[in-house]
């Protein structure tokens, strides 16, 4: 945690108010998210038990699993996911556009740019907090490789058909989350978070309930106090007002009102069941459409709350303006999401359990890359950020005092002007460091050349970025009187050393992928076992 990071928090301690950690808003919001505000059932990972999902703030669809045990109803439910989910993405991939993409000439072996097809826009999923995230890569997990009756007719408890598929989708969500700024599955409560800072830890900034409050409070009461009423305040039957963003449900809502709901759900399945002529079968379904319609009614109670309070993190995020480099990242999601429709249509199997060593090593290289360029990013974007980055002797800021021509050595010479920038911060600078500032939105380097008054003044040698002439192009030199901002942290970042092909993976990491593991030298032996 950044030191300006840290006093904003003791400053919403002391004011009992959130502050400010952006002055724009850092992820891409879409004009039609797709809310998801799931509910798992207690003690058995991704058990689906109902969830809240849709569109539209004032009529979200509720899907239930009354009985979460039972393996059909839950695969009903992934179905009924999957009529909700995969018609919002296929609205996304049919509107194109035309892009320009650099590839490898497979002939030549040169660079050359092909035009392709970009989806003009990707679909978005919001769910309340990042265990939800976890809950859609588990559930993208679970799906994608199940077997329908088409694929395999003697498959026991076969899934509809679109549940494998939603499956693919999920877990292509849920790897993308995983890419610092990527904006496709995003959870509410770490969007807040990177916007505001708040007077309580990280772990609790996950209950988004508390987190709201803190942002927004009502009106004579405190951002603490809310929260805490927010975490702790229960109904005369012991319920929580304000539920967990989920997936987990709250113990007393799972002992005191679930588990009885399942109860009586269950004995009416069975006296149906066991229901003799048609008029005594009426009945007990007309029990049983009661027993469900009560844990439905349950389940909203517990997920409407978290539902209204996602549009309501959504409206205070639009207030922000977006910051510069967004779109850009955007983009770049548009890339990954008709990269994977073109899969699926192509009819490529589904993502593999485990990564070979090729791929796993470019998806690191991939993520570092990227959160080294959204630091940077965000700090060109956000001058409080920026602040941060200041305040840690990794950029600095000030006036120009003076500029004197001066030239390289050589044959031709090319211009390297002295630039004499007067700072109250205290940057990082070595002998020959180099800096960068960002010029017309591409970065101009210079470096470090020496240091005046006591570290007052810093004298800079601008290196490139002033065209092909003798002299410097009007407005690519600082001038007396400019205000600037240098960065010891480049803005753009390098590619890493290319990898082999995955066909080509040397025995030191598992060989080519498929290919079988040689025998183990020294076998287990009973003597090895306790």
């Amino acid at each position: 945690m950044s030191l300006i990071s840290t006093l904003a928090r003791l400053e919403a301690v002391s004011t009992g108010r959130a502050q400010p950690a952006a002055t724009v808003r850092h992820r891409h919001l879409g004009d039609h998210p797709l809310v998801f505000v799931p509910l798992t059932t207690a003690g058995e990972a991704g058990a689906p038990l109902g969830a809240l999902v849709g569109t539209d703030r004032d009529a979200p669809r509720l899907l239930v699993v009354p009985q979460p045990r039972d393996r059909d109803l839950r695969f009903a439910f992934l179905a009924e996911l999957a009529d909700v989910v995969l018609p919002y993405i296929d609205g996304y991939a049919e509107a194109v556009e035309a892009a320009e993409r650099t590839e490898t000439d497979p002939e030549t072996g040169k660079r050359v740019k092909v035009e392709v097809e970009l989806c003009a826009d990707a679909p978005q999923l919001i769910v309340p907090s990042r265990a939800g995230i976890d809950l859609v890569r588990l559930l993208g997990r679970s799906m994608r490789f199940r077997r329908t009756a088409e694929q395999d007719p003697e498959a026991p408890y076969p899934a509809p058909p679109r549940v494998p598929l939603l499956g693919r989708w999920l877990t292509h969500f849920g790897e993308r989350a995983r890419v610092p700024g990527s904006s496709l599955l995003l959870a509410m409560t770490d969007v807040l978070g990177r916007h505001w800072a708040i007077g309580q830890s990280t772990l609790e900034d996950q209950h988004l309930g508390a987190l709201l409050a803190w942002i927004d409070p009502p009106e004579g009461v405190t951002g603490a106090e809310a929260a805490l009423r927010a975490e702790l305040e229960r109904d005369e039957r012991g319920q929580l007002t304000c539920p967990p963003a989920g997936p987990a449900t709250d113990p007393a809502f799972d002992n005191k009102l679930l588990a009885p709901a399942i109860e009586r759900y269950d004995r009416a399945r069975t006296a149906l069941a066991a229901a003799e002529d048609g008029l005594e079968a009426d009945d007990r379904l007309g029990a049983l459409t009661a027993a469900e319609r009560e844990i439905r009614d349950l389940l909203l109670s517990r997920t409407r709350p978290t539902w209204d309070a996602v549009w309501r993190g959504l409206d205070l995020l639009r207030e922000l303006p977006e910051g510069a480099h967004v779109e850009e990242r955007w983009t770049r999601d548009r890339w990954s999401f008709t990269g994977h429709r073109d899969r699926v249509l192509a009819g490529e199997p589904p993502q593999p359990r485990r990564d070979d060593a090729v791929t796993a090593a470019n998806k690191l290289a991939t993520r570092e890359r990227e959160q080294a360029r959204l630091e940077a990013q965000e700090a060109l974007d956000d001058p409080l950020v920026m602040a941060g980055r200041r305040l840690a002797g990794e950029a600095f800021a000030g006036e120009v005092t003076d500029v004197v021509m001066a030239y390289s050595d050589g044959k031709r010479p090319s211009p390297r002007p002295l630039v004499t920038v007067r700072t109250d911060d205290r940057p990082q600078l070595g002998e020959r460091t180099k800096v960068y500032r960002s010029l017309g939105g591409k970065p101009q380097s210079a470096e470090f050349v020496a240091a005046e008054e006591d570290g007052a003044c810093v004298v800079l040698r601008i290196l490139d970025k002033m065209g092909r002439g003798k002299e410097p192009e009007p407005g690519s030199v600082p001038e007396k009187g400019d205000r600037v901002c240098f960065t010891l942290f480049e803005h753009e970042q390098r590619g890493g050393a290319k990898l082999p092909d995955p066909e080509e993976t040397p025995w030191t990491h598992g060989g080519p992928p498929g290919e079988a593991l040689p025998e183990a030298a020294d076998p287990v032996t009973e003597e090895d076992v306790l």
